[in-house]
């Protein structure tokens, strides 16, 4: 029987069992990327309701000999301009030993083909930090381009926590 090779990376939904490494990398993502410390409390309760509720969302990982070393989360978002869905590609990590080694493309891949798979998704988007360069390229690279959109936000409507 052939055993897959000893690095070789499995994509797979998200579980209950995954919470810590998800609070874990979410933490790291705020961190590295916006300076942000995240209420740990707030974001494991976040992730419960989301693993919980799959119309809220869905959380994809990447394992590589049974260890998480990778997370990009997609949330759905209805067009009434091309009656479908878009899906925003949202909390993407992946852990710093495992960055330029293809793990975010292969994520990626397995959005792109479930939403391929339906008929009501009409298009996958992301938002990503004006000055994270080296993210925009990686995106650049898998076919996406600049949307010709801002992200405005009004926080703060419910929760205190600042993120």
């Amino acid at each position: 029987m052939n055993q897959p090779p000893e690095n070789a990376v499995s994509i797979r939904e998200a579980t209950t069992c995954d919470i810590d490494t998800l609070v874990e990398y979410n933490s790291q993502l705020a961190r590295e990327t916006e300076g942000k410390e995240l209420n740990r409390e707030t974001l494991r309760a976040g992730l419960e309701v989301l693993l919980a509720d799959s119309t809220k969302g869905k959380y994809l990982v990447a394992e590589i000999s049974g260890k998480v070393v990778g997370q990009v989360m997609f949330t759905r978002e209805w067009s009434d301009w091309r009656n479908g869905e878009f899906w925003w590609l949202q909390s993407v990590y992946i852990a710093s030993h495992f960055r330029r080694q293809g793990i975010f493309k292969q994520l990626y891949q397995a959005i792109v083909e479930r939403a391929r798979a339906r008929t009501d998704v009409v298009g996958i988007r992301l938002y990503v930090e004006l000055q994270n360069k080296i993210a925009q390229s990686t995106y650049e690279q898998l076919g996406m381009q600049a949307a010709g959109y801002s992200v405005m936000e009004t926080l703060e409507l419910q929760n205190p926590d600042p993120a």
